[in-house]
């Protein structure tokens, strides 16, 4: 036994006994979850990732690793978050977080849009005596809703930066500028307030009190629920902190333009009958009468991109194109333009 032990012990000193080597395992490559958490971390938008991490299936992106992303995967990925979305909404809220995601993790994909993601160009707009007669109805309507479709017409802010961004401290009205601390491009905007509106703020009278139900008294429709926040106070006045106006997004505030719409005799097609109409008007005024091209529209600093604001250049016939007055006619024709 002690013989055989010795021989044992010296092969295992002459290396006849191997461990088993260890196994390692291969690091995992980095997902596009992994990539989208960092964009987060790094205070990247995270508006529209949830919906995109959250997604499962064949064709989700949220486990595939980075490398075996490509436009395919992603197209697929892009219908199966939002089967039925127009090329718009796709753009918006999957292509566009996706590739912020991937250009955060080095990546620098070419992604190709989907087909119509700029939107159709057609634009609608109010000529000036249906633009004052919607404001003249916003106001009989309640005189903060007039005060704040006047700022909308005169501005071309957007819904969202005037209802949840615009703050009373922003607005300086010594220097006729309302300031945007943050806008729906990230980015913060001053925006200048021509004398009307400036005017029209300082003769904003108090918010009304909400109404109280006495005896035998019957309130109007939805005036029990009024905001009461600075009522009675001079408009102007009110904390800072406080929103500018007190409207919120919702189907109470498109009611009141619809009927503002309608009592001033206003037709628009059913797509524009919403609060952008004004930053459709601002922007085809601000063409036609400010004589703003593409880049001076996009110097406003409404527009990001000059691709967005080049849509106004289309709502009024060129320079170039009048020159057609100039074009031959025959003599018939012209002697009738001279007589009449």
């Amino acid at each position: 036994m002690r013989q055989r032990g010795r021989s044992s012990s010296a092969w295992l000193c002459r290396g006849g006994y191997r461990p088993a080597p260890e196994v390692v395992e291969a690091p995992r490559p980095p997902t596009f979850a992994d990539a989208a958490l960092a964009y987060l971390k790094a205070g990247g938008e995270a508006k529209f990732l949830g919906k995109i991490i959250e997604a499962t299936g064949d064709h989700a992106l949220r486990d595939k690793p980075l490398s075996s992303i490509d436009q395919i995967a992603i197209d697929n990925a892009a219908r199966g978050v939002y089967p039925l979305a127009p090329a718009t909404t796709l753009n918006r809220q999957f292509y566009t977080p996706v590739s912020a995601v991937l250009k955060h993790a080095g990546i620098e994909l070419k992604i190709r849009r989907p087909k119509g993601w700029r939107g159709s160009k057609a634009t609608e707009w109010l000529e000036p005596d249906q633009a004052f007669a919607v404001i003249r109805e916003a106001y009989a309507i309640e005189p903060e809703f007039g005060l704040f479709c006047l700022t909308l017409l005169y501005t071309g802010m957007r819904l969202g930066d005037v209802t949840e961004e615009a703050l009373l401290r922003g607005l300086k009205l010594d220097q006729a500028l309302l300031y945007l601390g943050t806008t729906k491009n990230s980015e913060p905007r001053p925006v200048h307030l021509p004398p009307i509106v400036v005017e029209a703020f300082r003769k904003a009278p108090p918010r009304p009190t909400r109404p109280r139900k006495a005896a035998g008294t019957v309130l109007a429709n939805g005036a029990a629920g009024r905001n009461r926040i600075g009522a009675g106070e001079p408009f102007l006045d009110r904390h800072g902190d406080e929103r500018l106006f007190r409207f919120c997004k919702g189907g109470r505030l498109y009611k009141m333009l619809h009927l503002a719409l309608d009592r001033a005799g206003v037709v628009l097609p059913r797509r524009m009958r919403g609060f952008h109409i004004f930053c459709h008007t601002y922007g085809t005024w601000m063409h036609r009468y400010g004589g703003l091209d593409t880049y001076g529209l996009t110097r406003t600093g409404r527009w990001k991109d000059p691709d967005s604001a080049d849509r106004y250049n289309h709502t009024m016939a060129s320079a170039e194109a009048r020159q057609q007055d100039l074009l031959p006619v025959p003599d018939t024709a012209l002697s009738r333009r001279k007589g009449a």
